[in-house]
Order: C-alpha cells, then sequence, then structure tokens
C-alpha cells in the first residue's frame, strides 16, 4: 500500500529522495495530479505498466528553471520569461530529439526537484480513461501500484497543462489548457 505524505514543505527532501532513489508516486502538478517518477528507462516501462499506456506515448519532464538551462534542451527565451506555469513545451535537443518539458509552478514541487533531480510526469489515470483529479478518487485505484501518494487537499482538479509545439514558430498550440498563450 502506497505511503500517504503530507502536502507540506517539512516533506519535500523526502520526497525527492523517494524519486531519486526510484519510487514511483503521485503529487500535485501546478493544475492536476501526476504519477511521476525519477528519469530512465526503468522507471518509464514502471510508469507504462501502471498507467497501461502504449509505449508511443512519451511523458512530460518536470524540472526547475536552473535544471533546464543545465541541460541540452534549445530554450526559447520568451519561454524562460513564462516559466514557471502550468505550461508544457515540447522542445528541441541538441542531439535532434525533442522533448515535452515543463517548470512547474507549484510550489511543494519546486522544492522537491532540486532533491529528485527532473521527473518524468503523466496523468493519474489508465491510458484511455479520463484524468482522476482528487486524492479520494486516486487513493482507491493507484494505492496498490505506487510507492506514495502526496495528500494536497489544495489540489482541487482543474485544466491540465497548456502544451504547446515549441520546436515551430510560431509555436503550435497542442492542447489549450489553464495557461492562456
Amino acid at each position: 500500500m502506497a505511503d500517504i505524505i503530507k502536502y507540506s514543505p517539512e516533506y519535500a527532501e523526502e520526497v525527492g529522495q523517494r524519486l531519486s532513489i526510484g519510487q514511483v508516486g503521485i503529487l500535485p502538478c501546478d493544475t492536476i495530479y501526476g504519477l511521476s517518477a525519477k528519469i530512465g528507462e526503468e522507471w518509464a516501462e514502471r510508469l507504462y505498466e501502471i498507467k497501461k499506456r502504449p509505449q508511443s506515448k512519451s511523458f512530460i519532464t518536470l524540472m526547475t528553471k536552473e535544471q533546464l538551462l543545465e541541460s541540452s534542451l534549445i530554450v526559447p527565451e520568451d519561454l524562460l520569461e513564462r516559466w514557471p506555469a502550468p505550461l508544457t513545451a515540447i522542445l528541441m535537443d541538441s542531439d535532434g530529439s525533442t522533448h515535452a518539458v515543463r517548470v512547474p509552478s507549484d510550489s511543494f514541487l519546486q522544492l522537491v526537484l532540486p532533491y529528485s533531480g527532473p521527473i518524468y510526469s503523466t496523468s493519474v489515470n489508465f491510458s484511455g480513461e479520463k484524468s482522476l483529479l482528487a486524492f479520494d478518487e486516486i487513493y482507491p485505484v493507484f494505492s496498490s501500484l505506487v510507492d506514495f501518494i502526496i495528500d494536497s487537499p489544495e489540489t482541487k482538479g482543474g485544466m491540465a497543462s497548456t502544451l504547446i509545439d515549441a520546436t515551430v514558430k510560431p509555436y503550435r498550440i497542442i492542447r489549450q489548457g489553464s495557461y492562456v498563450i
């Protein structure tokens, strides 16, 4: 059964450490909860298995602005000025690959990421089903599948983040979410 961890700054280091050693958790992510794990093939496999999701669909990477600037991703200056925000952007990597990235505005997540490093995130649902938006919906379904769940009474479940393709100019809106471009 998943550990329940309170949504409080005092638990940020613990959550970050749990993610850094490979635990999978459910955390508040700007607008809705996210199913999250450390970056890497092994942990992506676990997320695909939990979600019953085809491997042809990749995950969003959450990171701090500092982590983003240290990465090999090509980041347009105007996006840097918008982040942190519930805005996910597909960015080009210097190796020619693309990655969906967000610098989250959630204050708890901002405290977790320096301890965990960049993490994968995806909506809390089984592939093809609607996202579960509240702790009371999530816990009975996912508590046996993940290592921990953050109980955040502040995460009410709203619209997902806005998703844009920032590899083209002008940017192409793929999903209009809570952030208005």
